[in-house]
Formats: structure tokens, sequence, C-alpha cells
């Protein structure tokens, strides 16, 4: 698959889902086709946790998990989000991070962008600082946040290592990669893989769970653990594989029980110990 194609699909689909966020359209209720009505992105937070945000944010947010809730963020901590959309996870760690901390947001897409800074304004929030760039290429130092997080981006990335390679880069030394993605088990039948809708869904672009292991393994990371939180049935299928132009009911026998939602955390190592001194 084209990579460029593939991010201006995503960029194209993003930048719409931000827009129908900031005037109100109705979302999964008006049976449309729309990218967020689908089992993977539904229910992740809890009433307490929406509270804390904008309307904006909630209903822009298209992830597959709650990063927040499993990264275990603490006071003082930077945080990086990949692919932060409106910001719902941004200001969410933000607020776990206190006001020593710092919550960044990186996007690709201007209008997810511009949805974030308004919803930044509307939190009242200060520790929160948006970033415009590819999750592929990080506009920040070498070992400078704590933890990374993401929330159902990195299956949007045609170049998954190299995404993992900038992860492994920014992060400090004993820093935590902490993200909710979309795993495969099994075979996917080649009409998923070549669907452009279904990337832009985080579908097609899943990794086999084993195959997400060796790719972070191979960019440096250790203490890789890939935890289920939802694996999805026949009826999930046939819900997201809807309006896609493919044959639902064969497929969906297919996939069943195939994908998951997945919590997948993972460490950089610890600087070694390079001096008599550091020892002691």
């Amino acid at each position: 698959m084209d990579t460029p194609n593939l991010k201006d699909v995503v960029r194209e689909k993003y930048g719409q889902a931000a827009l129908n966020a900031t005037s109100g359209s109705a979302g999964c209720c008006d049976g449309s086709a729309d990218i967020s009505c689908d089992p993977i992105t539904s229910n992740l937070y809890d009433a307490a946790q929406e509270g804390e945000v904008p309307e904006a944010a909630k209903k822009a947010s298209l992830g597959c998990g709650n990063p927040t809730a499993l990264a275990e963020l603490k006071p003082g901590e930077i945080v990086l989000d990949l692919g932060s959309g409106g910001g719902i996870d941004v200001l969410l760690s933000a607020r776990r991070v206190g006001s020593t901390g710092k919550a960044y947001g990186l996007d690709m897409t201007d209008e997810m962008l511009a949805l974030a800074e308004q919803n930044k304004r509307e939190s009242g929030l200060t520790n929160v600082e948006f970033l415009k760039g590819e999750i592929e290429n990080v506009p920040l130092p070498d070992n400078s946040v704590d933890v990374i997080i993401s929330n159902c981006v990195i299956n949007l990335s045609g170049d998954k290592d190299r995404v993992l390679q900038e992860a492994f880069r920014v992060l400090k030394p004993g820093g935590r990669f902490a993200v909710s993605d979309v795993v495969v088990r099994g075979q996917v039948p080649a009409e998923i893989k070549k669907s452009m809708e279904l990337w832009v869904g985080c579908v097609a672009g899943a990794l086999a769970d084993d195959e997400y292991r060796s790719k972070l393994s191979k960019a440096g990371f250790h203490e890789i653990d890939i935890e289920s939180t939802r694996v999805y049935k026949i009826d999930d299928a046939r819900t997201f594989l809807s309006h896609r132009g493919l044959d639902v009911e064969e497929l969906a026998n297919e996939v069943d029980g195939k994908f998951m939602s997945a919590f997948i955390r993972a460490k950089k190592p610890d600087v070694a110990c390079c001096a008599p001194s550091c020892c002691s």
C-alpha cells in the first residue's frame, strides 16, 4: 500500500471528523458510515473522565482504549500522545501529571489541531502543548519524555518500525511506552488489508501480537507486554465492516474473534552504569 496516499486518506477522514465534532454533528446514532461509528471506538471513558474534558474532545475521540487510565501517570511526568486528535487523552494526562508535569500532543491534521487548541482553551489547562507533525518524525529531542501514549493511531502508519524507533528515541532512559491499539490474531482476508476505509478505522493496519512484540524489541524496548482489553466478535465485525463496499456476511465470519483492542506496554532500558561513582 502506498504510504503517502494512505496519509492523505487519513488526513482527510480525520479532518472531517474534527469538523463534525466542532459543529456538533451526530455520530454513531445517525446511521452514517462515519469512522467513529463502530464498536472499537465506543464506551472507552467513564463518566468522571468525560466530565474532565470539553464536549468536542469527547465527540472527536476515535480511539480503541483508554491509555491514560492504564499508563499509571505520575505527578511531574512529561507525556507525549502520538496522534492526539482532538486532545482528549492529552487533557486527561495533563490533569494526572499536574502543574509540575507536561502533556504534549502530536498530530498531522490541521483541523484536529485547531480543535485540540480550542479544547485546551476551554479546559483552562496550562501544562499542555500541541505539536504539528507526523508520528514517524517526532519534533522533540532525544530522551525528552517519560511516557508515550497513543490511542489506536500507530495502526494508521504505513511505517510502524519508524514510529517505534522514534518513540524509543524521544523516551528518557527508563521511560514507558503505554499505548492502546488494535491487534490481530490469525490470518486476515486480503480484502480487509486492501481497504483504505478500514485502514482509517484501525482494522486493516492491525499488527499480529507476535509481530508487535518483534517490532518493539527490534526498536530497543524490553519488558514488553500485550494485554487484551476487548475481543471483537462477529456482531462487532458486521458493524465495522458495514458501508465499506465489502461482502459483510462472508468477511464477518472470517474475522470473528481475530481482532482485539489491547494495551501494549514496553520500557526503554535504563542507562547502563558507566563509571565507578554511579555504582557506589
